[in-house]
């Protein structure tokens, strides 16, 4: 062994002699058990018969018996209500009567006196998928979240007074099959650096004034927004004009357009 090796102690050692146990250790012996006299045997073999006998005699009474009738399977024929059935839901009542229909009847229309916005993406009062979307910032991206939220179609209505002043109105459904697209659509506009107001009868809908664009060489552009959703619609109106928008006109023409859905 090396010099530098530590040294082990191998402890105590088993001895290869058999120790005596100590007296404590030893086990305790058992206790005998009592063996059963013939008198307990007697005992129970006559149980044991008569569980047996009682058993036979049941079963010889239950033979001799009438067989119970079972009850019959098949059951009386209802006779079927006449007349024509109750009346359909009123759109009052139902509101998939309202907007199953033609959704352009649901949009404002466009006051007399005005014209028709130039750049408008409708068509007879319809926007299509493309169309929608390349109305938005973004326009390639829109139009893949607009898939994704199960886009079902869009109706818009818009009007210009004067060469300054415009509207647009749009109202969009979705088929809200795998969640509720109309409020997150409704409510993911970029809204940073507005003032903004709550919309009275809708929990979601808001107002907002936005900061003017300023460019030099053009005069400034102003730009009020209103957003709701109700159902499977969602609402949405923007006005443009080149000289402060009152917050009570996109306010009054945000309560009558919701008031139609």
């Amino acid at each position: 062994m090396p010099e530098d090796a530590p040294v082990v102690d191998p402890g105590p050692q088993r001895s290869a002699e058999p120790v005596p146990a100590a007296a404590e250790d030893v086990p305790a012996a058992p206790r005998p058990r009592r063996r059963r006299g013939r008198t307990a045997l007697l005992i129970a073999t006559a149980a044991v018969l008569g569980l047996v006998a009682g058993t036979c005699t049941g079963f010889v009474i239950q033979a001799d018996r009438e067989p119970t009738r079972l009850a019959p399977l098949s059951q009386p024929v209802v006779a079927q209500a006449k007349g024509d059935g109750p009346e359909p839901l009123s759109a009052a009542h139902d509101h998939r009567v309202k907007t199953d229909g033609d959704l352009r009847k649901l949009l404002l229309s466009r006051p007399k006196g005005t014209k028709t916005v130039p750049w408008t993406h409708e068509e007879d009062g319809w926007l299509g998928l493309a169309g929608y979307a390349d109305s938005l910032a973004h326009a390639d991206r829109e139009f893949k979240s607009l898939i994704d939220a199960e886009f079902r179609r869009a109706a818009g209505v818009s009007w210009a007074v004067g060469r300054t002043d415009s509207t647009e109105i749009r109202l969009v459904q979705y088929r809200q099959e795998e969640g509720l697209s109309a409020l997150t659509r409704s409510t993911g506009w970029g809204v940073d650096d507005t003032r903004s107001w709550a919309l009275p009868g809708a929990a979601d809908g808001m107002v907002y004034l936005f900061q003017p664009e300023r460019k030099a060489g053009y005069l400034p552009v102003y730009k009020a927004q209103a957003t709701a959703w109700r159902g499977d619609i969602a609402m949405e109106i923007w006005i443009y004009d080149t000289k402060p928008i009152p917050k009570s006109k996109i306010m009054d023409l945000a309560k009558r357009q919701l008031e139609r859905l």
